[in-house]
Order: C-alpha cells, then sequence, then structure tokens
C-alpha cells in the first residue's frame, strides 16, 4: 500500500517575494543586454536629452525673459529634466508592446517565474537607462552654463525625485504597452507626449498663457516636477507669491503625483499581464 503523496506546501509570503526579485533582476539584466546588443537605440536615447539642451538652450534663451531675472538655460534644465522624465512612458510602452507581439511574453510565461517579474524587468531596465541619460543630460547642462546653487543634499533629493516619477511612469508605460500589443501604434503615441510637456513651465512662464491653459499647466504634474527641481537646484523661476497648491508646495505635489501613479499603475500591470496568460 503506497503512502498519499501530499501537495507540496505554498510558499510562504517572503519566498514568493524573494522569487519575484531575483527573476525581476534576471529581466532587468536581459533588458541590459538587449540595448547593449541594439546600441543604436543606445546611441539616440542618449544623444537626444544633450541635443534638446543645446536646441532649446540657444534658440529659445535669446527670446525669452526669465520671471525676477536670471540665466534662461538655467531656468531651463529643470524643464528638460522633467520633460526626459515624462518621455520614459512612450520608451517603455514601446518596449512591452514589442515583446507582446513578437510572443516573448508567451515565452517569459511558459517558463517555471514569476508572473510579475516580467513588469518588474521593463520597469527596473527603464530606471538604469534612465540614469545615463540623466548623467548625459547633467553634463550637457554644465557645458552650456547650468548650475545647482543649493549645495549637495539638495541637489540629490532633486535628482531622487527625478528617479521616483521616472520609476512611476514606467510603471504607466508598461501597462500601456500590455493594453496596445502592437509595437507600431505603441510608435505612434510619441506624439502624444509633447503637448503634455510643452503645456507647463517647463519651457516658458505659464502667466502670459490664455486663463484655460494657464490653470491646466498649473495643474500639470511636469509643472510640478519642473518647479520641485528649480527650487531644489536654486535656479531661476522657483515657486513665489500666491500660486496654486501643486507649484506653492511642489516637491510634496511631485511625491503625490508619484505615488498615486505607483499605486494605480503597479497592481493594474501585474494584473493585466496575469490576465494575458490565463
Amino acid at each position: 500500500m503506497t503512502a498519499p503523496v501530499l501537495p507540496a506546501p505554498a510558499p510562504s509570503w517572503s519566498g514568493r517575494l524573494r522569487w519575484t526579485l531575483a527573476d525581476g533582476l534576471t529581466l532587468v539584466g536581459r533588458e541590459v543586454s538587449r540595448i547593449r546588443q541594439e546600441p543604436g537605440e543606445l546611441v539616440a536615447a542618449l544623444v537626444f536629452p544633450a541635443v534638446m539642451v543645446v536646441l532649446f538652450g540657444y534658440v529659445f534663451g535669446s527670446a525669452i525673459s526669465v520671471p525676477g531675472g536670471g540665466n534662461y538655460r538655467e531656468y531651463l534644465m529643470p524643464g528638460l529634466f522633467a520633460m526626459v522624465t515624462f518621455t520614459t512612458t512612450v520608451a517603455v510602452t514601446l518596449r512591452v508592446a514589442t515583446d507582446a507581439s513578437r510572443g516573448v511574453m508567451d515565452r517569459f510565461r511558459s517558463m517555471p517565474m514569476a508572473r510579475s517579474a516580467v513588469p518588474f524587468g521593463h520597469t527596473g531596465a527603464e530606471i538604469l537607462s534612465g540614469v545615463l541619460g540623466l548623467a548625459i543630460m547633467t553634463a550637457a547642462g554644465v557645458l552650456v552654463g547650468w548650475r545647482a546653487h543649493r549645495g549637495v543634499l539638495p541637489t540629490a533629493e532633486a535628482f531622487l525625485l527625478l528617479a521616483l516619477m521616472r520609476y512611476a511612469l514606467a510603471w504607466a508605460g508598461c501597462y500601456l504597452g500590455l493594453v496596445v500589443r502592437n509595437e507600431q501604434t505603441a510608435d505612434q503615441l510619441l506624439p502624444l507626449v509633447f503637448p503634455v510637456t510643452m503645456l507647463s513651465n517647463a519651457f516658458v512662464p505659464t502667466g502670459g498663457m490664455p486663463a484655460v491653459l494657464q490653470t491646466i499647466a498649473d495643474w500639470n504634474p511636469v509643472s510640478a516636477l519642473t518647479a520641485a527641481c528649480r527650487q531644489l537646484f536654486g535656479n531661476p523661476g522657483a515657486p513665489a507669491g500666491d500660486l496654486p497648491w501643486p507649484l506653492a508646495h511642489p516637491v510634496a505635489a511631485s511625491v503625490l503625483w508619484s505615488v498615486a501613479l505607483l499605486a494605480v499603475f503597479m497592481p493594474l500591470s501585474v494584473r493585466t499581464y496575469r490576465r494575458r496568460g490565463r
């Protein structure tokens, strides 16, 4: 008489977490390796921020006066940091949609790996590439005259705030990529990012905009992130006077926007990926 075969005990919460993190880090390595094998994409991602610094800094710099005075390129750099941060959504959407349309996601689902590891891998890889792009843009800004004036700690806080927002937006891009599942459609989303970034205080003061557009710009998360960076870097155009709440408290507003995006799109991305495999 044979003894009954008992089912294996379910892994503990900590075991599932370690499994997810291990698989997620493996997929981060896969994304980094893929970018290394496609240097054209990496070069474009690194050159674009530097070109934007030179183009906007010298073309707009001769025509726009900074509120309260100051160097326009110092006023501009926080806005460019914010703009490039928000393009993260399209970049991740395109990569996730490409994997979905080419059957890579289906192969991942056939492997004994944590289901939530795939979204974590895509968003984690974006942070690594984003840090490199941010370093290139910072170097370009220093070359054209931009400086951070408030010391090491506030400067580090500004870059951490940019990284937090970038990570939150990467999850939004992951969800969109899982929903779109078509790389051609995802590629068409890039033009939609520019109205969001332009309708803000990133490049010009909002005071001269029509009332409706000014209200939209003042409550735009791009404006909050830009104002927070100007405040932490000590650059011209930092919030002052009677302002809407997001601009009066830009650091808190940027953190709240990031937390809200994570709270919405992290569970949506994981749930959508799991449902696609059923």
